[in-house]
């Protein structure tokens, strides 16, 4: 799998499917992703500006995140709130959601996290929720996650402690931080570093590049933070 960093929580994720219900002869077939598209002119990064085969969003309403209409082409659009507790096969992808929302005011916005199977490994986006996830949420994903896609920006999004809470329960392999203040952008939210300085020097990673390929061979053992540099 190789996963680019757009900017805020939009990636890119390029796959190798299997899928057995295609007719075109060729059943492993490459597959691109492009998760919870911003609108450039409100969060104030550039447009994606690339193509993909489908796009994954947290929820159709908020502008930092279902964009889909600044994608070009004609990707399938799937709204993981749509997506019912049984989960969801298109495209030979496996899609789970799991329901959140922005914070607990009672005025808040519905979204979801949402988990997909490929590659062999599982990769949880958290979308834009606002605080941890329900106890059956947490044994659902606990030793499940290989990637994790996390907030670390802080309220309204999951508070850090919260998120700490999270990752001891679920114990993903890789964390890839998003969701976090840039000076381009005109979200007040923390900073990376909020988030990295929890951890030992050594379990973090910065690298100097927006992408970084990931098999389940070269997955690290114990939990390993990398940092991705913002490509928009």
């Amino acid at each position: 799998m190789r996963i680019k960093f757009y900017a805020h929580a939009c990636f890119r994720l390029e796959v190798i499917v299997n899928d057995r219900s295609s007719t075109s002869g060729e059943p492993t077939r490459k597959l691109s992703i492009i998760t919870d598209p911003y609108t450039p002119s409100v969060a104030r990064f550039d447009p994606v500006g690339e193509t993909a085969d489908m796009v994954l969003m947290s929820s159709a309403h908020d502008r930092f995140h279902s964009d889909y209409a600044q994608i070009p082409g004609d990707p399938h659009i799937i709204n993981a709130l749509d997506i019912g507790s049984a989960g969801l096969t298109v495209e030979g992808l496996r899609i789970q959601s799991f329901p959140n929302r922005e914070n607990k005011d009672e005025n808040a916005a519905d979204n979801a996290m949402y988990g997909v199977f490929l590659d062999g490994m599982t990769l949880l986006h958290m979308g834009d929720a606002g605080y941890l996830p329900s106890p059956e949420q947490i044994r659902f994903l606990a030793d499940q996650v290989d990637i994790l896609l996390a907030l670390v920006g802080g309220p309204p999004t999951i508070p850090l402690d919260a998120l700490d809470q999270f990752i001891a329960a679920v114990k993903p392999r890789l964390v890839i931080p998003m969701h976090y203040h840039n000076p381009r952008g005109v979200l007040s939210i923390l900073p990376v570093t909020a988030y990295t300085d929890r951890y030992p020097a050594e379990q973090v990673t910065w690298r100097e590049t927006s992408e970084i390929e990931v098999t389940p061979d070269t997955l690290p053992q114990m939990m390993e933070i990398v940092v991705l540099q913002q490509s928009r």
